[in-house]
């Protein structure tokens, strides 16, 4: 009870700040004459009332004294069920959402949102109720309940995770920064793909910036990691507009599989009824969209009206990086999903920048941006399922040069790799390049457990030269890994990058 009564004490007056407009919105008091009883409290006063004529002037902390040293103390755990559970002794009512709280004013003067109500009311015994109308619909009985409750206690109430953001609208309505608190460190330690959406959410709403970028993270490395039908359900429109703009998104394999993840996601954000695993899901969408463009003549997907809602966010996807690969091309004209008008000017620049390329012989970029590399890395990756010495090549078509990449236990190695052409950029074989390679490993939860980056760098190669590009410790390593790349191989300032 000591800390309890600490917080109390620590409610003076001179800390009363006025009601923020959305907590008054909803607040209403109604009157009444009813006089108090004699209770337990009163017992230990040499006052049968401590709103009588003679305690006037106090204020509450000074109530809280004169209760406090004049009685026996009662335990914490006495305080819960006796007053709070049992409502013993009560000198106010709470009514909300259809349910009626018997408390205390001396506890409730720790939450910020009652202080401020019961400032003027401690000389005026004759307001014994509070309505409450609250209209967020993210508030409800038993996250009131959870918050009234953390107020006659010192200890932290149990709560699951999925109840935390009803919880933390409860608290930040009444402003009792100790449960806010409690759901901030919760929420930091229980992101998973059950929880990452709504813990998002609830972070933005109510300014939790530490979980917000951290729900975030989560998402960059997990999205296309470990794929999940409920979890892909769980993203709204805005959030997956950030996920497909960020270049730190983990993305496995190529700039195709991000459009895949983008349609398989809108799917289920029309169908959010279906049912099903994630290797049933690709098909299903498949089948779903060439039935439903089967109707629909001289238009994409995405120009329809059911379509227009999406178009922010695939304008995000990098077409740059994926029509220099003529598979990856064949899905976008066959789904029909894609308006032409963006792809016609990205064909058109893909062309006159190979055309320069071949003609000058265009070495690569010169200048590491940070803003443009945002929007124009070719981003991409691959799993390493155990310990061992692997080598694969991501090759960009003629725009760029074919990097053969080797992992091994102790390093990453960069190699330019001879490609066949008649044209004159064989000629030159000093290229540039920007790339950021990223190593993660996760554990059973999803979470991260090891990451380690290079950072943007430029690298100059020459004609079959390889490069160690990263050094490693193989004491630190577990299996699987994830390797994550992002190139750059053109210049920042042709128009193909944007």
């Amino acid at each position: 009870m000591g800390l309890l009564v600490s917080r109390v004490l620590r409610c003076r007056d001179s800390s009363l700040l006025e009601p923020q407009p959305e907590a008054i919105a909803g607040a209403s008091y109604i009157p009444g004459s009813r006089k108090r009883k004699r209770n337990s409290l009163e017992e230990l006063a040499t006052s049968s009332n401590v709103h009588g004529p003679q305690n006037q002037g106090m204020y509450p902390h000074q109530v809280l004294n004169y209760i406090y040293w004049k009685r026996v103390k009662i335990s914490s755990n006495d305080a819960y069920q006796n007053l709070f559970l049992d409502g013993h002794d009560s000198d106010i009512k709470i009514r909300a959402l259809g349910k009626t709280w018997c408390l205390h004013k001396v506890f409730l003067c720790q939450s910020g949102y009652f202080a401020n109500i019961l400032k003027g009311t401690w000389r005026e015994s004759h307001h014994g109720v509070i309505n409450l109308i609250i209209k967020n619909e993210d508030i409800d009985t038993r996250s009131l309940h959870f918050v009234f409750g953390a107020l006659y206690t010192d200890a932290d109430l149990s709560i699951t995770p999925l109840e935390v953001p009803q919880v933390l609208a409860a608290a930040c309505l009444l402003r009792v920064d100790r449960v806010i608190q409690q759901c901030e460190g919760i929420m930091k330690e229980t992101i998973n793909r059950n929880t990452v959406c709504s813990y998002y959410l609830a972070a933005e709403t109510y300014r939790l910036k530490a979980v917000k970028t951290r729900c975030f993270e989560w998402l960059l490395c997990n999205l296309m990691v470990h794929p999940s039908v409920a979890l892909y359900k769980e993203v709204d429109l805005k959030l997956m507009y950030l996920l497909a703009l960020s270049s730190d998104l983990l993305v496995m394999q190529k700039e195709i599989d991000v459009y895949t993840t983008l349609k398989i996601w809108m799917f289920l954000y029309l169908n959010p009824c279906w049912n099903g695993t994630m290797k049933q899901l690709l098909q299903h969408a498949n089948t779903w969209l060439s039935t439903h463009m089967a109707y629909v003549d001289n238009i994409s997907f995405l120009e329809s009206e059911e379509g227009l809602i999406f178009q922010p966010v695939f304008k995000k996807l990098r077409f740059q990086h994926i029509i220099c690969d003529l598979t990856s091309t064949t899905i976008l004209e066959q789904d029909r999903l894609i308006p032409m008008a963006w792809l016609s000017p990205i064909y058109k620049q893909q062309w006159l920048t190979l055309l320069r390329t071949q003609e000058y012989g265009v070495i690569g970029p010169q200048v590491i941006n940070e803003q443009e590399l945002e929007e124009c890395t070719m981003r991409c990756g691959t799993m390493i399922p155990k310990d061992g010495r692997y080598t694969w090549k991501w090759s960009v078509g003629r725009l760029g040069f074919p990097l053969r990449v080797t992992f091994t236990r102790q390093c990453v190695i960069l190699r330019q790799r001879c490609q066949r052409c008649d044209g004159s950029a064989c000629h030159n074989h000093i290229r540039n390049v920007i790339f950021r390679i990223t190593l993660v490993c996760f554990d059973s939860n999803k979470r991260v457990t090891f990451r380690k980056t290079t950072g943007y760098k430029i690298l100059t190669f020459e004609y079959k030269e390889e490069q160690i590009v990263m050094k490693l410790d193989s004491d630190v390593l577990t299996f699987p890994m994830c390797i994550f790349c992002n190139f750059l191989f053109v210049n920042l300032g042709n128009a193909e990058n944007k």
